[in-house]
């Protein structure tokens, strides 16, 4: 599909790491650099390969995409739609997303690199008061395919199926699309399939038995992924407690799940009498307060679908240290990012869905090496992950005929 390059001072631009020096020195923003090159923290490869600051005047535009590692493949991961506070905060938020990309896609043994995008503003269409429209979304889509396949998008938080369609008109490099369009629908649908997967090896590694039978169940936040999770569960035999802030959500599973218990608040649901916590909303999740919260109600297991859920390392050690099994939230998520991977090579359902499956025995590896090595189950899944990424990038010595090196 041909693409017209944008040219003069009125059009689109990009703007990549290197104008960002520029930024800073007339608005300084304190360790922007330092956290693009992985250099804040002094951990060698942990810094990203590019970053993009897209804006788009005319449609109000303003997105980031952060490209972690291209060491298995392309980039992918999904945009997100999200109200920021400020700039620098959408920054963060696309910077961590990227890397947990990146272990996430060669943790599902995925030849993809990692990458995420954010767009800055009320994910809610315009015409209802929000930002998003379809001008918006295609000069997005625009700068996607600026990047020439380095990275390729997908649905998350904010952004929905007929939202990739949408971006599709300007780019090639677009994953999550409908149906109707040879793509592969809502991936929310595997990836609450694989979650479900991580917890019953969570149940076969705590309790023996790879079911919730009996269990009781707190899942925070049932929208996109937590509504089709809550149906696995109540069909597995839990019990199920649930919160979510959105009045909608809760009675959508109401209708669909009459005998789930609801309560007011993540607080509240902490406070349940929990065999298993699974945050399924936002990210940071799992910091101190949550921990000792869950040691005191005596929650043995958390295993959920948000992304990032550890507030700060050293919470993983915290949880390991207090008994608390954590199946790590990239490694039990992935059934998602392996649906809209399948669309890459022509869709097929069945096949995303028994790539989803072997997440239960890649959970129970993980756990069973964490035990082995004595580290917490984050620790385990961070060496395997590195360890891959690390070892297909040195296929790279080997110069095929007719191919560049490097």
């Amino acid at each position: 599909m041909a693409r017209t390059t944008a040219s003069g001072p009125a059009d689109t631009g990009v703007t990549t790491v290197t104008d960002v020096r520029t930024a800073s020195a007339t608005h300084p923003a304190p360790g922007v650099l330092s956290r693009i090159f992985g250099t804040d923290n002094g951990a060698p490869g942990d810094g990203h390969e590019q970053v993009v600051l897209c804006h788009d005047r005319t449609s109000g535009l303003k997105a980031i995409i952060a490209i972690h590692s291209t060491a298995l493949g392309p980039a992918l991961g999904g945009t997100r739609f999200h109200r920021y506070a400020t700039e620098e905060e959408a920054l963060e938020d696309a910077l961590r997303l990227s890397r947990g990309m990146s272990y996430k896609n060669a943790l599902a043994g995925l030849d993809l690199g990692g990458g995420k995008a954010v767009i800055i503003g009320d994910p809610a269409a315009k015409a209802e008061g929000g930002d998003k429209s379809e001008a918006l979304l295609r000069a997005y889509g625009r700068f996607v395919q600026s990047l020439a396949g380095r990275y390729i998008t997908a649905c998350d938080v904010g952004t929905y199926v007929q939202d990739m369609d949408v971006v599709a008109r300007e780019c090639d490099y677009v994953t999550g699309r409908s149906p109707e369009h040879g793509g592969a629908g809502d991936s929310s649908i595997l990836t609450a399939f694989g979650v479900f997967q991580g917890m019953r090896a969570s149940a076969q590694a705590r309790w023996g038995q790879p079911t919730l039978r009996g269990r009781r169940v707190g899942v925070a936040g049932v929208g996109k992924v937590g509504h089709y999770l809550v149906g696995h569960l109540v069909a597995d035999g839990a019990t199920v407690v649930v919160t979510d802030p959105f009045e909608t959500a809760v009675n959508r599973v109401r209708a669909a799940h009459p005998d789930v218990e609801v309560v007011a608040d993540t607080r509240a649901l902490l406070n349940a009498a929990l065999d298993v916590y699974a945050p399924c909303a936002l990210g940071g999740a799992l910091d101190d307060e949550t921990v000792a919260q869950l040691t005191a109600a005596g929650t043995s297991v958390v295993c959920g679908a948000a992304n990032n859920q550890l507030a700060h390392p050293g919470v993983e050690k915290d949880l390991a240290d207090r008994g608390i099994l954590y199946a790590p939230d990239y490694l039990v998520n992935s059934g998602g990012v392996i649906q809209v991977a399948d669309e890459i090579e022509g869709f097929s359902f069945e096949r995303a869905k028994n790539k989803a499956t072997k997440i239960f025995d890649t959970t129970l590896e993980i756990f069973t090496r964490a035990a082995a090595d004595g580290v917490p189950p984050a620790v385990a899944a961070d060496r395997l992950a590195e360890r891959r990424m690390r070892e297909i990038s040195a296929l790279r010595t080997v110069l095929l005929p007719g191919a560049r090196r490097g």
